[in-house]
């Protein structure tokens, strides 16, 4: 273990919260204007009433770590900015887009929330941080809303002020699970932080609605330069029933590539077996480094929240890419981050809209989202909308709305379609006894 204490967000009601901290700030601002006999500013994460001031938001994500590193989020979230700029806007205002990078720590993670706050950003927008319990206290304080985050740890689906776009890591493992269900015997290989932690009990949760045994955990530091005892370890245990093919999952974001150039080397000498990941760990540019059809993915099931990068449904996005992003390689449409910030935009995009001519603050997009907004993306995922407490909410996500997954595998070294359409696992997850 890795000896950090797990905390977690308050969950305190959306509406009590929101319309508490405005009257406070309303009270407050009257009281200072009537002390002082001077005009006010405006309340911090307020654009409205500012004429043609930009509509301020943030993108942040880790950048040039040892870990993982998703420097494809912020950049495509700058290139949507000069995109949607250059048509005008929204409702006419330009889109300012702020981006910071958390470095894969709780320090840096708290330093781009408070950031936030001081810059007066209205939302903070398809992000990345495993980092939560460090920045959503600095955002819940200064009531900003979380919209899209990439799903990694538990508190973005437990926070009010988030509303996520995907099932994050909960969905995707539970439909991994269950895919996996005919294998032998099943090793994940997983970081050793606060955010592996609970990656064991959501893998295991589709693995028993499958009628199979919990999955064998084995930690691993996540900035490892090679995994050799780890594979040998994966191999051993995934072997152990003979005639019964087992499977190894490796959940270690960029040091996927890492441990499956170890586990390439080690699985010579054991009998074959099955590999499977998450989207996100594994896409079609690992796939192609490390051999296509001849390397060790060659037939892996893999999980991923959206539709394959071929379909058509994604077409506004790579139109953005194009136009805005053409030869930036930190951008690729088949990233799944790139991919999320895509679909945080459009969300964002259609709340702006709502508003008509009024008001854009942290506390009026906050009011939309709560109110019961219906937000479509193109049928990249079904129709969003948050409410104060989810069908998921008894198993402590109740900020969890889109729990669709859908199931690819590799096929003569391409990453296609395994199953048309999406995969619910909202009564997996119903199942699963996580610890948070």
């Amino acid at each position: 273990m890795t000896g950090r204490r797990r905390t977690r967000s308050t969950f305190l009601p959306g509406p009590l919260t929101r319309h508490a901290r405005k009257g406070a700030l309303s009270a407050g601002t009257a009281a200072a204007c009537a002390s002082l006999l001077a005009g006010c500013g405006v309340v911090p994460g307020t654009t409205g009433d500012a004429g043609d001031d930009p509509i301020t938001v943030m993108t942040w994500a880790p950048q040039e770590t040892k870990a993982t590193n998703k420097p494809g989020m912020p950049a495509f979230a700058q290139a949507y900015a000069r995109w949607i700029n250059a048509k005008g806007g929204l409702n006419g205002r330009k889109l300012k887009v702020l981006t910071c990078n958390d470095h894969n720590d709780s320090v840096a993670a708290a330093k781009c929330a408070r950031r936030a706050a001081k810059e007066n950003v209205v939302a903070v927008v398809g992000s990345y941080s495993q980092y939560a319990d460090s920045f959503f206290p600095s955002l819940e304080g200064a009531g900003i809303p979380y919209i899209g985050g990439y799903g990694i740890t538990n508190a973005e689906f437990t926070s009010p002020l988030s509303y996520p776009v995907n099932g994050g890591q909960p969905a995707l493992l539970a439909g991994l699970g269950r895919s996996l269900a005919d294998c032998g015997p099943v090793a994940l290989v997983r970081p050793d932080t606060i955010a592996g932690d609970q990656l064991p009990p959501l893998l295991d949760s589709g693995l028993k609605a499958g009628g199979h045994s919990a999955a064998r955990d084995q930690r691993a530091a996540e900035d490892a330069t090679e995994y050799d005892g780890q594979a040998e370890r994966a191999l051993r245990t995934t072997t152990s029933s003979p005639g019964d093919e087992g499977c190894v999952v490796p959940a270690l974001g960029d040091r996927n590539g890492t441990f499956m150039d170890s586990f390439r080397r080690a699985r010579e000498d054991y009998p074959d077996v099955r590999t499977a990941a998450v989207l996100g760990s594994v896409d079609q540019t690992v796939i192609d480094a490390t051999g296509g059809a001849s390397g060790p993915y060659e037939g892996s099931y893999i999980t991923g929240w959206y539709p394959v990068a071929s379909d058509a449904r994604w077409d506004g996005m790579k139109r953005v890419i194009k136009e805005e992003a053409f030869g930036d390689n930190r951008i690729d449409a088949a990233d799944a981050g790139v991919q999320t910030t895509w679909i945080a935009y459009t969300v964002f995009k259609k709340i702006v809209e709502s508003l008509g001519g009024g008001e854009v603050s942290a506390d009026t997009v906050t009011e939309a989202l709560d109110d019961g907004l219906a937000i479509s993306t193109g049928g990249l995922t079904p129709t969003l909308r948050w409410r104060f407490q989810d069908k998921l909410a008894a198993v402590g996500f109740p900020r969890l709305v889109n729990a669709n997954v859908t199931l690819q595998v590799v096929r003569e070294g391409r990453l296609v379609s395994a199953r048309k359409g999406f995969v619910d696992t909202t009564r997996t997850l119903q199942n699963a006894d996580v610890n948070y």
